[in-house]
């Protein structure tokens, strides 16, 4: 017999209530209840760091993590990034394509999101802090040299347009 769950979360600005099996993590309910494909599956074993999401603004594995537990979170995941009304990219979706910080681009929505929280966190970073950070998302692609500078490119923009908005300098 199989347990269900009611679960209401809101993913992206916008909620949802889905009903559920105890077992289904939250990577294959944000996969497959909600089709957002964003959010990639690696390892399932919570190593990798494609899978990562902000649950109430700190970084997760949505591999680990059952979609009961998330009952009543924010959740955002790399297609959150995106601005809604305007369809422009987020200053970290682009400066990883300036500095070339994807390749094969598996691995790229979770370094976005981990990106996105320690930039929340510290938008000037140094390269200490990013290899920390980043230290659990794994890439078998770029030698991480350009994610780095994506990540460093990206604090920059945001620093820059924190500072147009507030109208200083």
């Amino acid at each position: 017999m199989t347990t269900k769950h009611k679960v209401s979360v809101t993913v992206n600005g916008t909620h949802y209530e889905r009903e559920v099996e105890s077992r289904l993590t939250l990577a294959d309910f944000l996969r497959h209840e909600l089709n957002l494909g964003g959010t990639h599956v690696g390892c399932e074993h919570g190593i990798c760091g494609c899978c990562n999401v902000l649950i109430n603004g700190a970084s997760a594995r949505s591999c680990l993590t059952f979609a009961v537990q998330a009952d009543g979170a924010q959740i955002t995941t790399v297609e959150g990034l995106r601005n809604r009304e305007t369809g422009h990219l987020h200053p970290i979706q682009q400066a990883f394509i300036e500095e070339h910080g994807l390749q094969c681009g598996f691995c790229t929505p979770g370094m976005m999101m981990t990106t996105l929280e320690l930039l929340g966190e510290n938008p000037d970073p140094s390269e200490d802090e990013i290899k920390e950070a980043l230290g659990g998302n794994l890439c078998r692609c770029t030698g991480y040299q350009n994610i780095m500078a994506s990540v460093k490119l990206a604090g920059a923009k945001l620093r820059e347009q924190k500072i147009a908005h507030l109208g200083v300098g």
